[in-house]
């Protein structure tokens, strides 16, 4: 086939330009190309209530309407750009895997790790691509040197398989996890401080902090807790999970030395995407899940050695970060908080409703939880799936009994009001029998 040289210079050109601008493509890129800019001025919070302008975001998702999936934080959709990439870049190294997956794909995710550290805040040489934060904080609960009788400090409230990493770890090293329960709902930021601090002993050598609890949204004062333990001499690991891609905030704002997240909650990135933050003059001595060769020990890339593994999960996240920084993360941030305090404020003028989440700003954002009086929460969510195809969670914590709500920048405000209405017919009839 001959190329002219018009042809040529339209075919380079389009591909400099797609190069130059690879933030959104397709359904995606027209989505937040043509909505409705907001008025000059407009704060986020304003840009949160319009949901006119939300309805060319949401048209960004092939979702299936007919339900209303309010469990988001669980794991989220992803939008077109996101799948379309992963679904292209997993068909190219079909192609011929050895050289495609390992020699053509795999390097591009040096462009993922500076854009993730951008995002973040922090150095590239710092950012780890994982597959979800379960690897990314096991990483750091196992891999942190210990010795028999040191103690793991954390809360009863946090993560089961952090916890469960926390106590094979004793069962096989004789280390001790020491835990202590939240209040719930939370006050104030002192008092969760405080409870951290009162707890640690002259044997603490660890302390995990969640970020923002998976139970009911509660955001905790990292920075402050941090503090708290490097006047100790006590690294502090970070579960991110739930708080990265939801609310904004950087590294230096929280001030932490390891942070482990997954990307398919709130960066709604495809499934199998986290990453792992190390403070660089730590890796070294943090030992990774998998064995690495000497010559990796202070390369923040030997947490990353675990074998063959899909390059176009860790490339798709590229589009997904796009996808983020095309809504604006505080525009994003102010749109969950605008739908979750949609319901819980008027479910909150139900006699029998309790909020088990403090819906101050300062407190939460786009996840809540809530208990009915009399009706049991996993009756329930079982009965908003069954009759009106209603997708929540449902916590059963001895703290926290209840079903959490997450909504994402896809859901509609319709959608909330339903969910509403379901709820409140329920406190005035209650469930069916059978």
């Amino acid at each position: 086939m001959v190329v002219s040289r018009r042809r040529f210079v339209r075919v380079t050109a389009g591909a400099a330009c797609a190069a130059a601008l690879p933030v959104l493509r397709g359904g995606a890129a027209r989505a937040i190309d043509e909505a409705p800019r907001p008025a000059p001025g407009a704060s986020a919070a304003e840009v949160a209530a319009d949901d006119s302008y939300w309805a060319h975001i949401q048209s960004a998702f092939d979702v299936d309407r007919t339900y209303i999936n309010l469990n988001n934080g669980g794991c989220s959709p992803s939008p077109r750009p996101a799948m379309e990439s992963l679904w292209r870049h997993e068909a190219y190294s079909n192609l011929a895997p050895v050289h495609h997956m390992w020699d053509v794909l795999e390097p591009r995710r040096e462009s993922v790790r500076e854009s993730l550290a951008r995002l973040f805040g922090s150095d590239a040489e710092e950012m780890a691509l994982t597959r979800n934060a379960t690897e990314s904080l096991q990483t750091c609960l196992l891999g942190i040197e210990l010795k028999r009788g040191d103690e793991i400090l954390t809360t009863d409230q946090d993560y089961p398989r952090m916890l469960a990493a926390i106590r094979q770890r004793a069962r096989r090293e004789g280390v001790v996890l020491r835990t202590f329960p939240l209040p719930t709902p939370a006050r104030s930021m002192d008092e969760l401080t405080a409870r951290y601090e009162e707890h640690i002993t002259p044997r603490t050598r660890l302390i995990l902090a969640c970020h923002c609890n998976f139970l009911n949204g509660q955001i905790l004062p990292i920075r402050r807790i941090v503090e708290a333990a490097r006047r100790r001499d006590i690294p502090c690991v970070i579960d991110g999970a739930h708080a990265y891609g939801q609310f904004v905030f950087h590294r230096d704002e929280i001030d932490c030395d390891y942070y482990g997240t997954s990307l398919h909650k709130w960066i709604h990135a495809p499934v199998g995407a986290g990453f792992l933050y190390v403070r660089r003059p730590l890796i070294r001595g943090l030992w990774p899940l998998m064995p690495c060769e000497e010559a990796l020990e202070a390369d923040i890339r030997k947490f990353e050695e675990i074998g063959t593994h899909p390059a176009a999960n860790r490339l798709a996240v590229a589009e997904a970060l796009a996808f983020h920084r095309g809504i604006g993360p505080a525009r994003k941030e102010a749109r969950l908080r605008y739908l979750r305090n949609r319901w819980a404020a008027r479910l909150a003028k139900q006699e029998r409703v309790r909020l088990l989440t403090n819906t101050d700003a300062a407190h939460s954002c786009g996840l809540g939880t809530f208990a009915i009086e009399g009706v049991d929460a996993g009756e329930l969510r079982k009965y908003l799936f069954a009759r009106h195809r209603i997708i929540v969670a449902h916590i059963d914590h001895p703290d926290v009994r209840g079903i959490r709500v997450t909504a994402s920048v896809y859901t509609h405000a319709d959608e909330v009001d339903r969910f509403c209405e379901v709820i409140e017919s329920v406190i005035r009839n209650g469930l069916p029998k059978g």
